[in-house]
């Protein structure tokens, strides 16, 4: 009923950066918190950045004042902005949405995840 498709990851070198955008489609009727996690090999996933509706934002300590989420809520889609990559930050990054779903039967709010896509950063 709702897909997430993350795009612009890769390889960064130390200091650099990258935006990564997720768009979602389907069956929505409406969007509430989107964010972005990460995993990073061999360590559970963790929140890295959330946004609400109106704007509100959340970050994890680690990446205040380096990475930036936004979202365009036209066009079901939201950005991370990652500056001053350092290698602690190479991770699958997910993101995902809250999502209201409106059928003739039901209103129901589920969470869904993008595939996720890597993010390495090293010289």
């Amino acid at each position: 009923q709702v897909q997430l498709v993350e795009s612009g990851g890769g390889l960064v070198q130390p200091g650099g950066s990258l935006r990564l955008s997720c768009a979602a489609s389907g069956q929505i009727f409406s969007i509430l918190s989107m964010g972005w996690y990460r995993q990073a090999p061999g360590k559970q996933r963790e929140l890295v950045a959330a946004i609400t509706t109106r704007g509100s934002t959340n970050y994890v300590d680690s990446v205040k004042g380096r990475f930036t989420i936004s979202r365009d809520n036209a066009k079901n889609t939201v950005f991370l902005q990652m500056n001053s990559l350092n290698p602690g930050d190479t991770a699958v990054y997910y993101c995902n949405a809250d999502v209201t779903v409106v059928t003739s039967l039901t209103s129901r709010t589920n969470r869904y995840w993008g595939q996720g896509t890597q993010v390495t950063v090293s010289s």
